[in-house]
């Protein structure tokens, strides 16, 4: 892999749906010490994490250096503002985005995606077809500082990618996981309540507590407990 790059992970404790996600417990660990070490699993590169200024969000600072990761902190609702700024102090050349919600994300994205972008020369790239949270982006620094000039509406800040996904200066390659992975129909992201009692059920009945388990151990358990969720009658099933 050429060039220099870095995972910057986005967090924050001010989630609407479900507030304080990023520290909530999840097999003995926080959902970020999650994330965070499955992302270290594969990918020799740093991980940042990317919060915001605001005075709850010294929590995550605090969980950062338990965890042994640096901190960079900006706007809590320019998103795309904080992703340029973390690039620029980094000094790289391209990013891999990850969010703090998605405690099984692959643990070979963040390597599979940067290859492919400093492969193809591309701007962006995602993967196709892996469960909802089960991805990262990877993107050119370059791009993402343009984006970061150019856009102007609010939800483009707050998301980062989709104005770098439309404008046209930009090439966006979609990267194709192990078909044994690509599972659209599973959703492995924490946006609310349900889905935080969810992925505690889905990292039990894969064993994931101990060490990273493959993205495929997840797909697996969460297959088991739709088999069994189907046999229950009235269960409320995924």
């Amino acid at each position: 892999m050429t060039g220099r790059a870095a995972i910057v992970l986005q967090a924050r404790m001010g989630s609407t749906r479900l507030p304080g996600k990023s520290l909530a417990p999840i097999a003995g660990r926080t959902l970020l010490a999650r994330v965070v070490e499955r992302l270290r699993v594969r990918a020799d590169l740093p991980v940042v994490l990317a919060t915001t200024t605001l005075l709850e969000d010294d929590l995550l600072c605090e969980e950062a250096e338990r965890l042994e990761i640096a901190v960079l902190r900006g706007s809590a609702d320019d998103v795309l503002g904080r992703y340029a700024f973390a690039a620029s102090v980094l000094g790289v050349s391209a990013i891999v985005r990850a969010t703090a919600d998605n405690p099984a994300v692959d643990l070979d994205a963040p390597y599979r995606t940067l290859e492919i972008l400093q492969r193809s020369g591309a701007d962006y790239v995602v993967d196709y077809g892996l469960p909802l949270g089960g991805t990262v982006e990877a993107i050119a620094v370059p791009a993402l500082v343009r984006a970061a000039a150019l856009a102007t509406d609010a939800s483009d800040r707050e998301h980062v990618t989709p104005f770098l996904r439309r404008d046209a200066r930009s090439r966006a390659v979609d990267s194709l996981p192990p078909s044994a992975l690509r599972r659209p129909d599973l959703r492995f992201t924490v946006d609310t309540a349900d889905d935080l009692d969810y992925m505690r059920r889905v990292y039990q009945e894969a064993g994931g507590s101990v060490s990273p388990a493959p993205l495929g151990d997840f797909i697996a358990a969460a297959d088991r407990l739709r088999h069994r969720d189907d046999l229950r009658p009235g269960a409320d099933v995924r």
